[in-house]
């Protein structure tokens, strides 16, 4: 059976379960063997409730005694019930999960996995996965995988499938030459693909890892440098001169540029009076200071009478940049006409949009992905500044920019990436750095503590919204089930309500949301009808809430450094006192440690560097620095060697057969055909 056949194709897999597959992305089979474990799941001696660390994993064999009691707390149902072993007893906590009552019978033994806490001098226990210690036992000794799921796709479906799939389908094709594969000693392909799903050891599973960790750094870096071959020598067509109405912002700003901000700003104006195409990446930290130099370039742009666009990962950051951009023309009377474009628009409003980017006389247009859209028609589009670029594909950067000849890119980033992985990324783009922080800024307060401190944080946000402030609260999962005694979005936003006010507004938002219920929870946490957002990192490019002082992050230390460090990038944006509250779940020291760094320091690039420093290769997973780029298994921190061997094979491949027609490229040639054609790559 080929592999990009439908997922439908396997043998229990209907239209309803290919729905469920579908939500993650996975609609063959190809897709299905490439959605990898997110974890591996080892099944431990059980062990005594006397030997239980309060705040570490682990597996209990106990008795259900008494009954299994149940309370409704606003929308909140809530089970408790006591169970015991030779040595001591557990009080169990479920939210949301009426079906216990009537699979455990009173008297009868179980496995209970999850975290134990001491609570007053109690063991309590939420939320733990529930075992018969015969199904436990089978599971010993083995590595289970651990899927991404949704509601109703369940990890044992996940797996059954995937193993049909290895059993039924040809995967022995193997793209990449193999004079690479021998020199430097990787996994063959339908090994490695194997035994990412079912190692049989913790070795192998590394082996495998590494081949496929590779495999993706070689692909996107070969597919990166043929999309950016026809923009190494291009002429501008868009030749400008200096303008005074820059001068004239920057003098009348109610702030001074930093001396950062001034010479990013000079190298911007060279790059806009040359002849050839500006290709920059404006990296800074957030905070930086990095869209008023995107506006300063726009403003630039149509001071000499062409059109500029700026497109946003979110439509809600769309809208708040153009407002942004209208108060500054009305104030300072500058030449900008700007329009909003984005997808939730009616087909009237879009209609006239259309009109006024076609005739000129919208000369800034500002909006999400609706912005390469074949309707639209540009006048005459010089400048592109793409804001966050992380959440844009090449393509549609490409596709932005192919609407004008010549046409100058600005690419801005607030990702920390050190200068020798981003030379290796973008070798093409001329890198700048807004390395400074304005100086009127309130340095944020970090706390870090462990899941004992819960409730004072719980009053502490109580008093920040009673003095009008927002919250937002991370939670690195969506759904029951997907984890293992991680807190999650929906449980918890349900969880607070019973525990804060009710005079106190809480709503969530993750992923998997819809695009127009996402933009509406962030517009009304943006309006302040929201006092707390409970999230997951969804919001790390979201949005801009000056009122927000509050950032509590559950279980930080399923995070990586750099990508908290983004996240702490949402607070802190207005006049009053922020603070970051990261509760290490696990109640691990050599957690303590590392989240402490994010007390000592507000330098993204020392962070990344340092999570770089302290991480070992027993951290593969569970930390991800997610956002960074599309990567289903590799990590440019984390594989920051095999992305180094990737770029060099990489370039040497190209440089010896550029067309990739050699007789040993010429399966890679076939497969990198097909993926420029189908797959949208991700950068900064």
């Amino acid at each position: 059976m080929d592999t990009r056949e439908n997922i439908t194709s396997l043998k229990g897999v209907g239209e309803k379960t290919a729905k469920l597959f579908a939500k993650l992305n996975i609609q063959n089979i190809e897709e299905l063997l490439h959605n990898y474990p997110r974890d591996y799941e080892t099944f431990s001696q059980p062990t005594l409730i006397q030997d239980a660390v309060s705040g570490e994993f682990c597996s209990i064999r106990a008795c259900l005694v008494g009954n299994i009691t149940a309370k409704k707390v606003r929308n909140l149902t809530i089970l408790n019930f006591t169970v015991k072993d030779t040595s001591g007893e557990v009080f169990m906590t479920y939210f949301n999960t009426p079906y216990i009552k009537n699979i455990l019978k009173k008297g009868y033994f179980y496995i209970f996995r999850g975290i134990p806490q001491n609570k007053n001098g109690k063991l309590i226990m939420e939320q733990a996965k529930i075992y018969k210690p015969e199904e436990y036992f089978k599971l010993m000794g083995v590595l289970q995988p651990k899927y991404s799921l949704t509601a109703g796709l369940t990890n044992h479906m996940v797996a059954k499938s995937v193993k049909q799939a290895l059993t039924v389908c040809d995967v022995e094709n193997d793209y990449l030459p193999e004079w690479i594969r021998q020199e430097l000693q990787l996994a063959p392909y339908r090994q490695a693909i194997e035994e990412i799903h079912f190692p049989p050891d913790y070795e192998r599973m590394l082996e495998s890892r590494k081949r496929l960790v590779f495999d993706e750094f070689f692909i996107f870096l070969l597919a990166l440098r043929k999309c950016k071959e026809h923009r190494a020598d291009l002429e501008s067509g868009y030749p400008m001169m200096e303008v005074a109405s820059t001068r004239r912002l920057i003098e009348a700003l109610p702030y001074s540029l930093t001396g950062a901000q001034n010479k990013v700003w000079q190298e911007i104006q060279k790059d806009l009076m040359g002849k050839k195409a500006m290709n920059r990446l404006i990296q800074g930290d957030v905070g930086s200071g990095k869209t008023i130099l995107a506006f300063l370039a726009l403003l630039m742009c149509v001071a000499n009478g062409y059109q500029g666009a700026m497109m946003a990962p979110t439509e809600v950051l769309a809208g708040q940049h153009y407002e942004t951009m209208r108060r500054l023309t009305e104030k300072y009377r500058l030449p900008f006409s700007p329009a909003l474009l984005t997808g939730s628009m009616t087909a009237k409003e879009k209609r006239q949009t259309y009109e006024e980017i076609k005739s000129g006389k919208a000369n800034v247009i500002i909006g999400t992905h609706a912005l390469i859209q074949e309707k639209v028609e540009y006048k005459q589009l010089a400048l592109v500044v793409t804001d966050e670029q992380h959440r844009f594909g090449v393509r549609q950067r490409e596709r932005l920019a192919g609407k004008g000849e010549g046409v100058h890119v600005m690419v801005m980033s607030a990702t920390p990436i050190p200068r020798t992985l981003a030379l290796i990324l973008y070798g093409d783009l001329d890198i700048s750095l807004v390395d400074e922080l304005p100086a009127d800024r309130l340095p944020i307060k970090n706390c870090v503590v462990g899941t004992q401190y819960r409730e004072k944080a719980y009053r502490f946000i109580e008093k920040e919204v009673g003095m009008g402030h927002q919250v937002y609260v991370i939670c690195p999962m969506v759904e029951e089930g997907e984890t293992d005694g991680v807190e999650n979005v929906i449980s918890y936003t349900e969880k607070l309500k019973s525990i804060l006010p009710e005079r106190i507004q809480v709503s969530y938002l993750h992923g998997k949301m819809r695009p127009a219920d996402k933009n509406k929870i962030m517009e009304e946490y943006a309006a302040h009808n929201i006092d707390v957002l409970v999230s997951t990192t969804v919001i790390e490019v979201g949005i801009n809430v000056p009122n927000a002082t509050v950032m509590m992050v559950e279980n930080a230390e399923r995070f990586g450094l750099a990508q908290l460090h983004q996240l702490r990038g949402r607070v802190g944006r207005g006049e009053h006192q922020s603070y970051c509250i990261f509760i290490n779940g696990s109640g691990k020291k050599q957690n303590f440690d590392r989240l402490e760094i994010l007390n000592h320091s507000n330098d993204g690039f020392y962070i990344a560097g340092e999570d770089l420093r302290l991480r070992g290769p027993g951290d593969l997973f569970g930390i991800r620095q997610s956002g960074l780029m599309d990567f289903k298994l590799g990590d440019i921190y984390q594989d920051t060697d095999v992305l180094k061997t990737a770029a060099g094979y990489a370039d040497k491949v190209l440089e010896e057969d550029a067309g990739l027609e050699k007789p040993e490229n010429e399966v890679l040639g076939k497969y990198m055909e097909n993926v420029l054609n189908s797959v949208d790559f991700w950068t900064i």
